[in-house]
């Protein structure tokens, strides 16, 4: 089991990141389009403000200019992951950094070109220097640390460059702005927010791996058992993290078959005939499951149940028969309810030692059990027709079960059985 989670849950976490990618790269266009909107209204329609904020007036084009070509790369780069996601195809780790690289700088090149217009000093102070936050806030949703960790830097780095470049320094200035130590400690935040917004990422990482290790094993255990399996039977084999062994143990087995129904489903509609057959095992699948029991497959109008597999269960026996007896009596209140819909059943059941585990391709497996057990249980709900009775029951599950009040019918010819076997009715 484990490998095949291990697969799926590789599977599954690679397109994530490319589905969390493309949510990151569809917010950080919108993000960029929002602010050309705005500063391209500003620029256009207030000009008295325009020419109060830049020294040297600004062109109503740089705007565009300065947020267009980095709109267009996060376009491309999102029909990009469109098309490897689906494609099923991963986005190469060299191609992140590089893109984390482009679009980081940014900002890097608003505060440039903001700087041939305004007081450098005043650039560092507006609001293009906390782009970068914004950057290394959705970096989070590439889940993955060293990529946060990778954006902070580019950030920090960049901005200390532009301070050195932009900015006539000095470490005994009056001012506190004009000291490599005031910028230095801007961009050590940067950098710690990178670190930050990593582990954040990492631990977004850690919850997904946990859901899907959990939903691929419990999808495991459904494809062996069928969907037909009772939540606490599920969580007792996921807890077991581990296939059930093929192995020789007692078990119980009940077959339950409807009688007349294949002559019945000739006169009603498919539709009418599916739902009711879901209707009735609806009750009977309950029933099975409230007494510890797994339907092991559905027979088209009957099924096969097993009690005592996959997991261990000593009172197996009475289990059987005690859901033996409540499928009756679900019967006879189903019958009062729907009497133009009324079934009848034939229960056979018996306990013993089989053959059980995991039998299929790698495509498909399923959990069986095979046997001499399993096939006198069939019989013995074979048997029910000849003998008039709702449930019969075998001598040895008698036995075990510690029926009082089960009907001794004697030793009975079976078909593929030499000799005679004891036969109990119940109820």
């Amino acid at each position: 089991m484990a490998n095949t989670v291990s697969g799926t849950y590789s599977q599954a976490l690679r397109q994530e990141i490319l589905r969390s990618e493309q949510r990151r790269m569809r917010a950080l266009a919108i993000i960029l389009a929002v602010l050309l909107a705005v500063t391209a209204t500003g620029a256009l329609f207030f000009p008295a403000l325009r020419q109060r904020l830049f020294s040297n007036d600004i062109s109503v084009w740089a705007p565009i200019a300065g947020f267009g070509p980095f709109i267009l790369f996060e376009l491309g780069a999102l029909r990009v992951m469109r098309w490897r996601i689906a494609a099923d195809k991963d986005f190469p780790r060299i191609g992140r950094f590089a893109n984390a690289l482009v679009e980081t700088s940014l900002p890097g090149v608003v505060i440039f070109v903001l700087s041939r217009h305004m007081e450098p000093q005043l650039v560092f102070g507006f609001w293009p220097p906390l782009l970068y936050f914004v950057f290394i806030i959705l970096s989070t949703l590439r889940l993955d640390f060293w990529l946060s960790l990778w954006t902070g830097a580019v950030a920090a780095i960049e901005q200390l460059a532009l301070v050195y470049w932009l900015l006539p320094l000095d470490a005994d200035g009056t001012g506190a702005d004009a000291t490599i130590y005031y910028h230095l400690s801007r961009s050590m935040m940067l950098l710690l927010a990178g670190i930050v917004a990593g582990i954040v990422a990492q631990s977004l990482r850690r919850q997904f791996e946990d859901s899907v290790t959990a939903a691929a094993a419990r999808d495991r255990v459904t494809n062996l058992f069928g969907q037909h399996v009772s939540p606490a039977v599920v969580d007792r084999l996921l807890a077991s993290h581990t296939d059930p062994p093929s192995e020789i143990r007692p078990v119980c087995v009940l077959f339950l078959d409807i009688r007349g129904f294949t002559a019945m489903s000739r006169t009603r509609p498919a539709a009418e005939t599916v739902a009711l057959l879901n209707d009735f095992f609806a009750d009977m699948v309950a029933i099975v499951d409230r007494h510890g029991g797994i339907v092991n497959k559905f027979l088209g109008d009957g099924f096969l149940a097993v009690f005592g597999a996959p997991l261990p269960d000593p009172d197996a026996a009475a289990h059987a028969v005690a859901a033996g007896r409540e499928m009756l009596k679900a019967l006879d209140a189903w019958n009062r309810r729907r009497p133009m819909q009324a079934l009848q059943v034939g229960i056979g059941i018996h306990s013993g030692d089989a053959v059980t585990g995991t039998v299929g391709s790698a495509e498909r497996k399923e959990y069986t059990v095979i046997g001499d057990t399993v096939n006198l249980a069939a019989r013995l709900e074979q048997l029910t027709k000849d003998t008039g009775a709702r449930l019969l029951v075998s001598d040895a599950l008698v036995t075990q079960a510690r029926q009082a009040d089960a009907a001794d019918l004697g030793p009975m010819a079976i078909r593929g059985y030499s000799a005679p076997v004891r036969v109990w009715r119940i109820a």
